[in-house]
């Protein structure tokens, strides 16, 4: 005899009931050291690499640095592309590695990208500066804080904060912590050009003077018998004050130094960034969690933290919370909790009124089994309760009664016949456990294309393929071991037959059978007829990548010509400041200028940081005043902002895009490429759904150029490199030496007065020191000529490249207007010289790429299919009748889709896969009956008539378990998609299994109506 499961574990009952509560307890356990998490982590495989050549151009860094990185890292296996940002004396090249790179492999690449850096050192001028590297693009700070003050300096306000920053770091849940727009402390020597030539004096002496005065340097040891006394000299500075007091010689003649250079202690002018909070100059402070920690202890910690930071720092200091991770991860999670738990009580509602009070609840005990036994599994995984781990749950739970349903409404139909509890109980596992376990693993292998995609989407929804692998297979086992215990235990010891004569319900549904199966091949025409209508309503159906986020923050990008000031960025942000404090929507807003926010949540998108641009991180209460304020403040930076680009954008789920319509041009020469990407722009513009468009690449910045006598300059005794060198001190300043205090070094910089560095006719004017006292004005070895230079190169793989960038202003989705303008695209493609390309980016590519390890991966998913429906019905036939059933959810999809007009996106895609799986369930579970049947001596023609209405009951109860349960969701921006096409799927889908398979098995067997 073989083993039997069910009979295992009626025989062992006290055992079973241990590993229930076990688990029930375990369970329990497991949620609450579950972590939190808004949206599940994924790895951002992306590095950046900045490489400094002081005093090149543009194009010359492009060529000795851009160039020679870009070249070396084609030698990477993993290379996906490049992306290179060059400005004069400046290459950012960001490292792309391919979707296959595995997130713990990742590590391994930036090693070796270093490694090869290191190996090209010796390649590049002898005036290259060096490498820096972030290899951290990915890392999150989602607690941010903002510190203003009023009544003091901002260093005193630096320190405070700094003294903070010290005591997060020692938190345990603490990670980095980085802070935010401070401005570093300068001295500067503001020297007048004209007062030294004036007095024979050279501005290189006098620095060497300074820092030959502040250098440290031994002085010596006195051995003196047994003691060691050691040497010092006085001289260093220990302020503003004794560098003033410095007396220079000229000749015979001694000056202060204060009397040819302003000394000024101050802080970098202009500043390289700047941080507000609602309009207040502040100091920003970014938390990062640790790895592997819980983000809401990290909050915890953190309030405990500041609360005894706000009673100690000084009146006049406030902290406020700009970015507050942890409480949005509780309130993310606590709608979730509160979605699944409405999933939970429409599921037991379904298993009570379908099958009674007592089945019912040896049914809804099967459910938080699962559940807890899921959260086990998830806790060993290291699996955190997000989003998508949270989604899928509620996903998983129509499906996961459906065992339970099944082996419960078997055993009622075998004590209706007068077997005893336990007899029935056991023998749900020798008629319909492995056609149970079979449909269980095909459901599962619906979900495979999540599990094995290795893009960075699939990589943020993995959790939806373990949550429902773990759960589905889990709930299988509760029905075979656990259900017949409950059921034993819970139902009545004798079951009353039903009536199957009664309901109209029923008998409606005999005659639309009998019909079906009387007609199979208009039965089967039609059906194939409304897949190929589904087919062609696809087209009705938008598509989409991620939907924007349900968070009530809105970001401002600020993005002015790339050779703007910061102050001029400054000043255009401030309007948009000034008509934030005077809106109502508003709660509190922090300012960047000269970068973006830092990464506070995955998917923020980080452009490269540059004086041209800032961003506005806005807070509003809710997202009716969050989409009331983005209106408010598009018009007003259209109308009120002249010269600079305002995008208001919501925040976004998924991989970070940017504007989501998007084309890039690439080619060889760079205004050809300008002018060329500036017609697409135009032809982008001809559809009125979409609106700020720009580009990436801006005009050529005007250039002043020197031109140089060298005949002159050696008459002279100067060489080109004394004159720039002596320009570079007048307008950006050097560094002379520092001040050294407790905590920093204060740079000492020499500049020119404001009057020399400010204006072009100072430059025309100037008057240049030598070494020996003479004063040569600028225009005797020299003449001034304008000029024009790109401000920043851009390329992609190596080629320049311009990206035309464009928002949607209505609620059509990006694929839809990309679709559109496709023939007007491709006609312009035709167009382009030799060299050139253009090709679609932006969420359509993101999209492709995402979808393409999806259709890597599909024929994986079709051999397991196959397989184990081979496994199961031992049969070519009845494979092919069971398979058919497979694309016929599509039909469902399009029926829910296009009335509602809920687009068709990555992770609703991943659902209409997995309806293949669920359908192919049902059709085996029901296929098995029939030919259970035909082994028992029915006719075949009885065999599908009687199999088709016993078993039509439990697949129209897990069915409807399985798309009721989807409601909750269905209201939710990232899920509902997914929600709709599922509920449609299933409903019309298995409907259709219902009349179709039959029909279908009625054709493949030749099996015809008896005469009567």
């Amino acid at each position: 005899m073989s083993f039997n499961l069910s009979d295992w574990a009626l025989k062992h009952r006290s055992f079973v009931w241990y590993l229930l509560i076990a688990s029930l307890v375990a369970g329990a356990i497991s949620y609450v050291s579950l972590g939190r998490e808004e949206d599940p982590s994924f790895v951002i495989k992306t590095m950046v690499v900045v490489a400094v050549l002081p005093g090149a151009t543009a194009e010359e860094t492009a060529v000795q640095v851009t160039d020679r990185i870009e070249r070396k890292l084609l030698e990477l296996d993993n290379l996906k592309n490049t992306r290179s940002v060059t400005a004069p004396g400046v290459a950012t090249i960001y490292i792309d590695l391919t979707d296959q790179t595995r997130g713990d492999a990742v590590p391994d690449t930036w090693r070796k990208v270093r490694s090869m850096m290191s190996d090209i050192s010796g390649d590049f001028p002898s005036e290259f500066a060096g490498f820096t590297f972030n290899d951290d693009f990915g890392d999150v700070f989602g607690n941010i804080y903002a510190f203003t003050s009023d009544g003091f300096s901002p260093r005193e306000l630096q320190d405070r904060v700094d003294d903070i920053r010290r005591r997060i770091v020692a938190l345990d849940q603490a990670g980095k912590v980085n802070l935010i727009g401070t401005q570093d402390e300068v001295v500067y020597l503001e020297f007048s050009t004209r007062r030294l030539a004036a007095l024979g004096l050279d501005r290189a002496a006098v620095m060497n003077s300074l820092a030959s005065q502040n250098a440290i340097v031994p002085s010596g040891v006195i051995n003196s018998g047994e003691e060691r006394i050691l040497v010092r000299v006085s001289g260093q500075f220990d302020s503003e004050t004794a560098i003033s007091d410095i007396n220079l010689r000229s000749g015979e003649t001694f000056f202060a130094l204060s009397d040819v250079a302003e000394i000024r202690a101050g802080y970098v002018d202009p500043p390289n960034s700047i941080f507000r909070y609602a309009g207040q100059p502040a100091i920003g402070l970014a938390v990062n969690m640790r790895s592997g920690g819980n983000v809401i202890e990290l909050g915890e910690e953190l309030n405990e933290l500041m609360e005894e930071v706000a009673n100690e720092i000084p009146v006049g200091m406030r902290i406020y919370k700009v970015s507050d991770q942890p409480a949005v991860v509780e309130e993310s999670v606590g709608h979730f909790v509160q979605a699944l738990v409405e999933a939970v009580v429409i599921v037991l509602a379904v298993s009570f009124v379908s099958l009674g009070m007592r089945a019912g609840f040896v049914v809804a005990l099967t459910i938080p089994l699962v559940l807890a036994m899921t959260f086990v599994i998830l806790d060993v995984l290291g699996i955190t309760l997000q989003r998508i781990s949270l989604g899928a749950l509620i996903i998983s739970l129509g499906l996961l009664v459906d065992d339970a349903m099944i082996a419960i409404e078997t055993m009622i139909s075998r004590m209706e016949i007068g077997e005893t509890r336990e007899k029935a109980a056991s023998y749900a596992w020798t008629s319909i456990a492995f056609p149970m376990l079979s449909g269980t693993l095909v459901t599962v292998a619906g979900f495979i294309p999540i599990g094995l995609n290795s893009s960075s989407a699939g990589e943020y929804t993995f959790s939806l393929f373990v949550v429902i692998a773990v759960s589905l297979v889990l709930s299988w086992v509760v029905a075979v071991v656990f259900a017949p215990v409950l059921g034993v235990t819970f139902l009545s010891k004798s079951m009353e037959k039903h009536d199957h004569s009664a309901g109209r319900i029923r008998r409606m549904f005999h005659t639309t059978l009998k019909a079906a199966m009387g007609f199979k091949w208009i039965t089967i025409v039609v059906t194939v007829a409304l897949f190929a209508m589904s087919i062609f309503g696809m087209r009705f159906v938008e598509q989409q990548f991620f939907p924007s986020s349900d968070r009530t923050e809105l970001i401002v990008d600020v993005t002015l010509r790339q050779n703007a000031s910061i102050a001029s960025t400054d000043e255009a942000i401030g309007k948009i400041e000034d008509f934030l404090a005077q809106n109502e929507d508003t709660l509190f807003w922090s300012t960047f200028v000269g970068g973006t926010s830092p990464r506070f949540v995955l998917a923020l998108d980080a452009p490269t940081p540059g004086p041209h641009m800032g961003q506005i991180i806005i807070k509003t209460e809710d997202t009716q005043t969050r989409d009331r304020l983005q209106a408010a403040l598009t018009e007003f930076g259209r109308n009120e902002i002249p010269g600079a680009e305002v995008f208001v954008k919501k925040m976004a789920l998924g991989p970070p895009v940017g504007k989501p319509v998007q084309y890039r041009l690439s080619g060889t020469d760079p205004v050809i490429l300008v002018d060329r990407a500036r017609a697409v722009a135009a032809l982008v513009a001809t559809d009125t759904r979409v609106a700020d468009i720009s580009l990436d690449w801006s005009e050529p910045s005007r250039v002043v150029q020197v031109n140089l006598d060298q005949d002159k300059l050696r008459q002279l005794g100067v060489t080109q490199t004394d004159i720039a060198q002596a320009l570079f001190t007048i307008f950006d300043g050097v560094n002379v030496t520092e001040l050294r205090d407790d905590r920093y070094l204060i740079d000492i910089k020499a500049r020119g007065v404001a009057e020399d560095r400010n204006s072009i006719e100072a430059l025309q004017n100037l008057q240049l020191g030598t070494s020996n006292g003479n004063a040569i004005p600028l225009e005797t070895f020299a003449t001034l000529s304008w000029a024009t230079e790109q401000p920043r190169i851009n390329r992609r793989d190596g080629l320049p490249t311009v990206t035309i960038m464009g928002a949607v202003v209505t609620d059509d989705q990006p694929a839809t207007i990309v679709t559109a303008l496709a023939d007007k695209i491709e006609a312009f493609r035709q167009d382009l010289p030799s060299g050139y390309e253009l090709v679609v980016g932006g969420t359509v590519e993101s999209s492709a790429e995402s979808q393409a390890p999806i259709a890597a991966v599909a024929p994986i998913m079709l051999l397991v299919m196959v397989t184990l429906v081979m496994i199961q019905m031992q049969s070519f036939r009845l494979s092919l009748i069971v398979l058919a059933a497979a694309p016929l959810g599509l039909i469902g999809v399009v029926l829910a889709l296009v009335p509602s007009g809920a687009p068709l996106g990555f992770v609703a895609i991943l659902g209409v896969l997995a309806l293949m799986g669920i359908l192919i369930r049902n059709s085996i579970i029901l296929v098995h009956e029939i030919e259970n049947l035909v082994a028992a001596g029915y006719t075949r023609w009885n065999a599908v008539f009687e199999g088709s209405d016993s078993r039509a009951r439990p697949i129209l109860l897990t069915a409807a378990a399985a798309s009721l349960a989807l409601i909750p969701i269905s209201r939710q921006v990232f899920w509902g998609p997914m929600a709709f096409a599922m509920m449609g799927g299933i409903i019309v889908g298995t409907l259709i299994t219902l009349l179709f398979i039959p029909a279908l098995y009625c054709a493949v067997f030749n099996v015809k109506k008896p005469q009567t």
